[in-house]
């Protein structure tokens, strides 16, 4: 069945004050540093590092994050099946385009350009923070109306665009392993309890481009801890 964007902004704007309450509680929690499903053994930090990279290469080989957090929510069992990332709009936090960004928008000072910032939640778990700058024009008229009057993911609403993705930096915010570990005798002792994780794991700066190069999005994207709260591999659960 083709895509309509009309159908989705529909199901958007009725589901978004319910998946807004739904991920209250997430949102609390990562706040903070926080146990995770993880237990603190040498081989389930290996084991930790090795599905966050393995996000983050999903993330940088595909031009949308909504779509791969689609994949991601679904394969790890994050929510009941069959859900999709909602954006939760968060507003009075506007940024205005400086220089910079006009720079990687390729516009000049007197065009328009647009903020939205969103916690991208899948079910009742908030997976990344999103601050987004983009040019109006570059879009079409409904791919606007339904930013400026829904919830709907920004990757979701200019789908039909078969935009690319240029990726600026991709940053590790927390490894559960020391740097230079690889070239040590032992990996760190194991603890009594769980893994703690940050609030934040992964920090993502891209550009967002038409077929023909033009740029018409610019993003950070901050990924939560939410990202690996599911259980560890069978094999090492405590």
């Amino acid at each position: 069945m083709p895509f309509r964007l009309s159908t989705f902004v529909r199901v958007a704007a009725l589901a978004g004050s319910a998946a807004a309450m739904l991920s209250a509680h997430a949102l609390m929690a990562q706040d903070s540093a926080a146990p995770s499903q993880w237990p603190d053994t040498p081989t389930s930090r290996v084991e930790a590092l090795a599905v966050l990279q393995t996000l983050n290469a999903n993330l940088l080989s595909n031009a949308s994050a909504t779509l791969t957090l689609d994949r991601w929510c679904a394969a790890h069992k994050l929510a009941p099946a069959g859900s999709k990332i909602l954006a939760q709009r968060v507003h009075g936090q506007d940024k205005p385009a400086d220089a910079h960004i006009r720079e990687l928008l390729a516009v000049g000072p007197d065009v328009p350009i647009a903020y939205r910032r969103v916690r991208l939640a899948c079910g009742d778990r908030v997976l990344s923070e999103a601050d987004n700058w983009y040019v109006p024009a570059k879009l079409t008229a409904d791919m606007n109306e339904a930013l400026n009057t829904s919830d709907i993911a920004f990757g979701r609403a200019v789908q039909s665009l078969n935009f690319t993705r240029t990726n600026l930096s991709a940053k590790l915010l927390w490894s559960p392993l020391p740097e230079g570990w690889e070239m040590k005798a032992d990996l760190p002792s194991a603890g009594t309890g769980q893994l703690t994780l940050p609030p934040f794991l992964l920090e993502h700066r891209a550009v967002l481009k038409l077929p023909d190069g033009t740029p018409f999005s610019t993003l950070v994207e901050t990924y939560t801890n939410s990202v690996l709260d599911f259980p560890a591999p069978p094999a090492h659960r405590p």
